[in-house]
């Protein structure tokens, strides 16, 4: 929603570049899906900061720990883009409905989802980049997301 407000915008969903690999594709939240993770993250960051760099607002929307920052960082540079963190996290209950309530997704497993919260409990330095989402509807997250940039 953040990026229907900018224009010229662009949204990069993760799960697309994820989807693109047609075979040998492991699900990302495997510890054996490293390197891969690994590689599509350096893929996106690449996308995202050739669009920003053609003058594009570019929204990325997936799970992006802080342990992936490095590629977006390389690729901001070398572009000579900015680069905004924010990590949406609503309260593990309020993560764990929207979640287990997504259709046509292919992560709504309870224990995984639990597994992934648990990944952004405590980001450390990175937790000035926390927006908590949890009594925010969709457009009041984009809304606040906004803010931020």
């Amino acid at each position: 929603l953040a990026q229907s407000r900018l224009s010229p915008s662009v949204h990069l969903h993760t799960d697309d570049f994820y989807a693109a690999i047609k075979q040998g594709a492991l699900a990302p939240y495997l510890p054996e899906a490293h390197e891969q993770n690994q590689t599509v993250t350096g893929v996106i960051a690449r996308a995202a900061a050739g669009y920003a760099a053609g003058g594009y607002h570019t929204v990325v929307d997936g799970v992006i720990g802080p342990w992936f920052l490095g590629p977006y960082k390389k690729a901001a540079k070398a572009a000579g883009v900015g680069l905004v963190y924010v990590v949406l996290r609503p309260d593990r209950q309020t993560a764990l409905e929207r979640g287990m309530s997504r259709t046509q997704h292919p992560l709504t497993d309870r224990q995984i989802l639990n597994q992934v919260y648990d990944g952004f409990a405590d980001l450390g330095p990175y937790e000035k980049n926390v927006l908590d989402s949890t009594g925010l509807t969709a457009e009041e997250t984009a809304e606040a997301v906004l803010r931020l940039r």
